[in-house]
């Protein structure tokens, strides 16, 4: 079964929605740890520039909508002082605004550079992770953030399609459509006792945004042969160029 699933396209009067079902890492190494709580280790489920999502994998924790929140973000050993609110609260996951300040905007910007997202990605293809992938995702490589590129092939092993997530930024690229962008609106667990699985909900762009194109051609363009083999490397960049 091609796991990306059927396009789904919900009609919101100005823009449309799509969703799209996509693998998910087993492991997260981008962390949360606030000063009240330092014995719970959150997962960094999100990032962005302007807040995070935050999950316990095991455990409660008492964090309440509307409560400031203290800590420090950590990733691959670096370190991020972040302070914000809880916007809301789902069980073991949470959802935090950064404060507004010009240094800490600085500081995320600077933690989440394209040269440390790119030190941090790795390929998920050709490695044994016990987890079941569709036999038609040719390639996968992925950072925690979610930064994360998933490369799709028809049945004679052509690509057939890609999408390249930066944070709450979406590309994708579709043969026969060509491009498209969008915002990521809402992430929500597909597990079942085998296959881990996100349903991405995304809210598609009036027009191409060239700002995520030209990123998503940044990172592709920064990642080496260890990473994309060099003919779908060129392919990817010349479909972002």
């Amino acid at each position: 079964m091609d796991m990306e699933g059927q396009l789904n396209l919900i009609k919101t009067g100005y823009q449309d929605v799509e969703k799209r079902i996509f693998p998910r890492f087993p492991f997260c190494f981008l962390t949360f740890k606030g000063d009240a709580h330092k014995a719970h280790a959150f997962e960094v489920v999100d990032i962005s520039y302007t807040g995070m999502q935050l999950g316990l994998k095991s455990g409660g924790h008492t964090y309440t909508e509307g409560q400031d929140l203290k800590g420090a973000v950590h990733w691959k050993g670096r370190s991020l002082d972040v302070s914000g609110k809880v916007k809301w609260v789902s069980g073991q996951r949470l959802g935090v605004k950064f404060k507004q300040d010009v240094k800490l905007e600085e500081n995320i910007k600077n933690f989440l550079t394209i040269d440390n997202i790119v030190k941090s990605m790795r390929p998920v293809h050709g490695h044994d992770i016990d987890m079941d992938v569709p036999s038609n995702l040719k390639y996968w490589v992925r950072a925690d953030g979610p930064f994360e590129i998933f490369v799709w092939r028809h049945n004679d092993g052509e690509i057939a399609r890609f999408q390249v997530i930066m944070m709450e930024n979406y590309v994708e690229w579709h043969d026969g459509k060509g491009i498209k962008t969008g915002r990521v609106i809402s992430k929500r667990d597909m597990d079942t006792p085998l296959i881990l699985e996100d349903e991405i909900m995304f809210r598609v762009d009036e027009g191409v945004d060239g700002h995520k194109v030209s990123m998503a051609n940044e990172i592709v363009t920064a990642l080496g042969d260890g990473h994309l083999p060099t003919g779908a490397r060129e392919f990817l960049t010349l479909k972002l160029s």
